[in-house]
């Protein structure tokens, strides 16, 4: 694990305004991450979503692009 992450800033926000947060954006211009299980993916995601399971996000951190927003549900 890198430490760097434990100093980067991070903002909550709930539903009403992650839905308006991509309301303007495609697809490419953030990261959408569902840290979900499989099977919650697979009964709907946000399209885009990149499907990153809580209990293996640390396997998962070389698909995150670090150079665009993530929003993480």
């Amino acid at each position: 694990m890198n430490w760097r992450q434990f100093l980067t800033p991070v903002s909550s926000i709930d539903t009403n305004q992650a839905k308006s947060y991509l309301a303007d954006k495609n697809v490419d211009d953030v990261t959408i991450l569902d840290v979900r299980q499989p099977k919650e993916y697979e009964a709907g995601h946000i399209p885009g979503a990149v499907l990153a399971p809580l209990p293996e996000l640390t396997d998962c951190l070389d698909r995150i692009d670090r150079t665009k927003p993530v929003v993480v549900y």
